[in-house]
């Protein structure tokens, strides 16, 4: 009923930079929470950074001050700015959405993208 669809992700050296975008898509009444989270190999997927409808955000501790997450509620957009990256930010990102659907009352569903890689290293 919603999809999400990552893009930006790749290879960077340490220290540099890459912008992560998130589109949703589908039966959408509205979308509360946004977010990124990430997983590490042999890891639990943690969360990144996660935003509002009302643009209140918070952040890990490990990406404060690097990272920063914001959303274009008109486009159903969430993108994740990610600077002075290190190799310990290697990881699948995936963008999550909390979205009451069309048609479905006041529930309302977390739904996931398909992940897309990000790769720190010289």
């Amino acid at each position: 009923q919603v999809q999400l669809v990552e893009s930006g992700g790749g290879l960077v050296q340490p220290g540099g930079s890459l912008r992560l975008s998130c589109a949703a898509s589908g039966r959408i009444y509205k979308i509360y929470h946004m977010g990124w989270y990430r997983q590490a190999p042999g890891s639990q997927r943690d969360l990144v950074a996660r935003i509002t409808s009302d643009d209140n955000t918070n952040y890990a501790d490990s990406v404060k001050g690097r990272f920063t997450i914001d959303r274009d509620n008109a486009k159903n957009m969430v993108d994740l700015q990610m600077n002075s990256l290190t190799p310990e930010d290697t990881a699948v990102y995936y963008c999550s959405a909390d979205v009451a659907v069309v048609g479905a009352g006041q529930t309302v569903y977390r739904y996931w993208g398909q992940g897309t890689q990000v790769t720190v290293s010289s």
